[in-house]
């Protein structure tokens, strides 16, 4: 994944600022479930990426109990929000594709495009789901599929593969981390851990770039 982190980072917040997934959970109050779909919905696809879906989905399942809410709950409402999130993505990139970006715009800025089109150009249709597991791609990726014209069949299957498989996993972990009082008591602590992690294939890549492009201006 060779996601330009140096480039970027001051540009994506989120690489820099955890989101307090807990006290936004909580200030949902009664309708977490719809809470949960617009931000999982949102950060899918309908291009504004800062927002906090993995450690939003393992927070959820973590304090399933005090939030009212069960396992079963958290999938039915986060699987079809990735989706459709997705789809939407999808369907912007079709439409509009690259008339959505500019060059020195914050956000919708075409160098993030390309590099989300150069990750679809190497990884194809896993691209989809390999995406859902880090941050900002996840929100582009879907969006680059659309402007490559993905046959929409084949975007289908992926998507659908994704979305199961993210939030699944993700639920998952909450519900294993669930049962560890430590967990419950520092998931703050959590939260950024989780964060790291996901951005880490971004930094990875990074590295890689960065000696790869070394090594090129030695040999030149």
């Amino acid at each position: 994944m060779h996601w330009d982190l140096a480039a970027h980072a001051a540009t994506f917040p989120t690489l820099s600022i955890v989101p307090d997934a807990e006290k936004l959970l909580e200030s949902f109050g009664p309708w977490v479930l719809i809470g949960l779909f617009a931000v999982l919905f949102i950060e899918s696809g309908v291009l504004f990426p800062f927002l906090p879906g993995d450690s939003l989905i393992v927070t959820a399942a973590i304090l399933a109990g005090p939030l009212g809410i069960t396992w079963w709950q958290i999938l039915l409402v986060g699987i079809p929000a990735a989706f459709l999130g997705d789809q939407v993505g999808y369907f912007l990139g079709r439409r509009f594709g690259r008339r959505l970006f500019k060059d020195d715009a914050r956000i919708l800025k075409t160098s993030h495009l390309e590099e989300a089109e150069a990750f679809f150009r190497k990884y194809g249709g896993v691209s989809l789901v390999l995406g859902r597991f880090v941050p900002i791609v996840r929100t582009y990726v879907p969006l680059a599929a659309g402007t490559a014209a993905m046959p929409y069949r084949r975007f289908l299957l992926w998507n659908i593969g994704g979305g199961v498989l993210w939030v699944g996993s993700m639920t998952l972990v909450g519900a294993l981390l669930g049962g560890i009082p430590l967990v419950r008591d520092n998931i703050d602590i959590l939260a950024i851990v989780i964060v790291l992690v996901s951005v880490l294939p971004i930094v990875i890549g990074a590295v890689i770039k960065a000696r790869k492009s070394k090594r090129e201006g030695t040999q030149a």
